[in-house]
């Protein structure tokens, strides 16, 4: 089981963290959680690609985590998929897709018309709309969604992949959510995100007070992160959905280790953790975590 993180931003543009989104491998399977700006890029760059995908599991329908929802549909049209795309998605995924597709039916009709491409079926979509529980069942490994605390969207879901030997636990955006810790418990890796108020300053005509105040209460503060892992027991903690996307990475290492005293990755856009061999890979760097 292995998770590559596509995107470790958030709604701030960045060059380097590129929108919310991961993929999870399980033997020739793989899982695209959340689909945010430049996942059908970053796809490419983890050695996958939208013609790939096995399932579309989405925690919630904030903008960020949805943006490049119609260019994985269409890419992968283009590189050849022949077989619906599958989407899991908290209710109102539905419409959502529904009129997705609509707008761009006018441009897809004279594609599909003048390009003559051999399928349409990638252009097919089987929509499940999500409730709390077990979700996919696929040999032996299940996916479980866990509704978690992002009020007041109405309807959020983290996303639990276990198939008996090793687990991994997905937050989506997220409160300190205790539902979440009982979920995750023991798992070999728990990817949450962060929300760094320290770094998160008043901005004259951009952020009030008001602001910085609501969009911390319905995020996992950096002094709250490394509780959460340590309450669940998780084996290693992967940060992810960094907001701001730029920060003091060692004073948020310093936040964590208050609380936890296991392995911490700083989530970087196409960093690589294996489950099975608990190792960490990142560009041209290798590193071995220990196993116990």
């Amino acid at each position: 089981m292995r998770v590559t993180l596509l995107g470790t931003g958030c709604p701030q543009v960045s060059t380097e963290r590129y929108g919310p989104s991961s993929l999870l491998r399980w033997g020739e399977r793989h899982f695209l959680v959340d689909c945010g700006s430049g996942a059908t890029q970053r796809l490419l760059g983890a050695g996958s690609a939208g013609k790939l995908i096995d399932a579309v599991l989405l925690t919630h329908l904030h903008s960020d985590h949805i943006m490049d929802l119609f260019q994985l549909i269409i890419s992968s049209w283009h590189q050849g998929r022949d077989r619906p795309q599958r989407i899991y998605g908290p209710v109102g995924t539905r419409r959502y897709i529904d009129g997705l597709m609509a707008l761009w039916k006018p441009e897809l009709d004279q594609r599909i018309a003048h390009e003559k491409r051999p399928s349409t079926s990638a252009l097919e979509l089987e929509v499940t709309e999500i409730e709390a529980g077990m979700i996919i069942r696929d040999g032996d490994l299940t996916v479980t969604a866990v509704p978690v605390r992002h009020q007041p969207v109405k309807s959020a879901f983290g996303f639990i992949f276990s198939d008996g030997r090793h687990k991994v636990a997905f937050s989506g955006d997220t409160a300190f959510c205790p539902e979440l810790i009982e979920a995750a418990r023991g798992a070999d890796a728990l990817v949450h995100e962060c929300f760094i108020h320290r770094e998160m300053l008043l901005l004259p005509g951009v952020r009030t007070p008001e602001t910085l105040a609501n969009v911390a209460a319905y995020h996992t503060l950096s002094t709250e992160v490394g509780k959460v892992a340590a309450q669940s027991g998780a084996r290693c903690l992967i940060l992810n959905h960094f907001v701001p996307v730029i920060f003091d990475r060692a004073a948020l290492l310093a936040d964590i280790r208050a609380d936890f005293g296991g392995p911490v990755l700083v989530g970087e856009d196409l960093m690589q953790f294996d489950c099975s061999i608990r190792t960490v890979i990142h560009g041209t760097a290798a590193i071995a975590l220990p196993m116990a």
